[in-house]
C-alpha cells in the first residue's frame, strides 16, 4: 500500500486481507521487520502474522479494508508486497473477494 493519498491502496487493503504474505525468512530481518509480526510457515519461508489462516489479514494492516488503510511497516514490507500493484492481477482477485470494484492499472 502507499503512504500516499493518490493511491488507491490507500482506500482499499483487500490484498493485504486475502493473501498469504510468504517471503524468504531472512527477508524480515533484512528489511527490520519486528519478529512479532511474523510467523515461521517452514523453515526457509516465514509469513506476515495473520496471513497463514483461512481468512488472512495481515497484522500490520490499519483500517477496514475497503475503506482507509495503511500498513504500519510501510517501509519495511516484505517483496511480496511490494510486488502487487495497483490494478493487476493479485490486486484485482483481492478486490473482487472482498466485492470491491475493478481498478485501473496504473
Amino acid at each position: 500500500m502507499s503512504t500516499s493519498d493518490a493511491s488507491p491502496c490507500t482506500a482499499c487493503g483487500a490484498c493485504c486481507a486475502h493473501f498469504r504474505v510468504s517471503f524468504y525468512w531472512a527477508e524480515a530481518e533484512a528489511r527490520g521487520l519486528p519478529e512479532h509480526l511474523t510467523e515461521a510457515v517452514t523453515p526457509w519461508f516465514s509469513c506476515m502474522a495473520g496471513t497463514n489462516q483461512s481468512r488472512p489479514h495481515c497484522v500490520a494492516l490499519q483500517g477496514q479494508v475497503g475503506q482507509a488503510v495503511s500498513c504500519s511497516v510501510y517501509p519495511q514490507r516484505p517483496d511480496t508486497c511490494r510486488s502487487v500493484q495497483p490494478g493487476d492481477a493479485q490486486c484485482l482477485k483481492a478486490r473482487a473477494g472482498y466485492g470491491l470494484e475493478p481498478i485501473k492499472q496504473e
